[in-house]
């Protein structure tokens, strides 16, 4: 089984729980503390766990929805309503939360306002840096099958599971904003000048702005249409040329109609003379077998093609590897 496919297998509600409770806690700890104290920087800190713990319900929701069977309108499913969850979680709410601390913290920098006692602020920012670290540590538990040995930003980049993405980026950006945060009100509450923490603020928007934009992108990318991962692709050629009676791979395209639903199309060169009940036969053996490596293999088309066709992405020959560089892309040299 292929590392993309074992990440089909990881990826559950229970992160996405977890990452709920110990958010919903710690956006209503901010929001009492902000209410104490008038801190900005705090004020943004539960703008930021009340944006995670929307994006929670989100994922959630878009979870349940996906898991709808396909029907006459939909047939291939709903499984697409999960990139589309995650893509609403970088741009609405993300970008939401990154406004909405932009706008208070420029506002407290152009006018400064007395802040009460900011020791109840760093309490509240130590206990929620225990939840968010209790938080990444069940989406870091997750992703550590499927990850592998490959680094981290890669990962992120390339994996077709958008709650892992999300939960990662979201833990991650989450614990960097409470550094901002223990800083700020810190410098405040050492100088007795607010705009330490209205410029924590300001920081803490920008960081909720960049996590915007970059799961925003991959998002996007999953929701246009993401190939298979290359070693899924090299895999899947593999297998069908490994089946007897298949000669040649002419080209072959795959694309992910969901994190756990890749759609493969396939033109092949069958054995000279092969009647058309033998090449059915074929086709079942391979599809049977790239399922075994490949179990989110849920489509697979195949269909004839002449020895004298021009080969295009993911093309192989018996004996020799398939084209990792191109297959799947969707562009052919012609």
């Amino acid at each position: 089984m292929t590392a993309a496919d074992r990440s089909h297998h990881s990826t559950s509600r229970a992160p996405v729980l977890a990452a709920l409770t110990a958010n919903v806690g710690v956006a209503s700890a901010k929001l009492v503390g902000f209410l104490v104290t008038g801190s900005g920087a705090m004020l943004a800190e539960a703008i930021h766990s009340g944006a995670d713990t929307g994006n929670q319900l989100v994922l959630l929701g878009s979870m349940r929805r996906a898991a709808r069977p396909a029907d006459a309108t939909h047939p291939f499913g709903y499984t697409t309503f999960r990139f589309a969850g995650a893509f609403m979680v970088a741009v609405v709410l993300f970008g939401l939360g990154a406004t909405l601390s932009l706008v208070d913290g420029i506002d407290k920098l152009l006018h400064p306002t007395r802040l009460g006692s900011l020791s109840v602020d760093l309490v509240i920012v130590g206990v929620a840096v225990v939840l968010e670290a209790l938080s990444l540590r069940s989406a870091v538990n997750t992703a550590a099958g499927a990850r592998g040995e490959q680094r981290w930003w890669p990962f992120l980049r390339e994996t077709r599971q958008p709650e892992l993405a999300v939960l990662l980026v979201e833990d991650t950006s989450a614990l960097i904003g409470l550094a901002l945060a223990a800083v700020a009100i810190g410098l405040s509450a050492a100088t007795g000048s607010p705009v330490y923490d209205a410029c924590g603020s300001v920081g803490i928007g920008l960081v909720l702005g960049v996590n915007s934009m970059l799961l925003g992108r991959q998002m996007l990318s999953l929701m246009v249409g993401k190939s298979a991962s290359e070693e899924q692709v090299a895999t899947i050629g593999e297998q069908m040329l490994a089946t007897t009676g298949i000669t040649r791979v002419v080209h072959l395209r795959t694309v992910h109609l969901g994190p756990d639903d890749l759609l493969i199309g396939a033109k092949v060169v069958f054995d000279q003379g092969m009647s058309a009940e033998t090449a059915a036969e074929v086709v079942d053996r391979a599809e049977m077998a790239i399922r075994r490596v490949v179990p989110s293999a849920r489509w697979i088309y195949v269909e004839p093609g002449r020895p004298t066709e021009r080969s295009g992405p993911g093309a192989a020959t018996a004996g020799k590897t398939p084209n990792r560089s191109a297959a799947g892309t969707g562009r052919e040299k012609r």
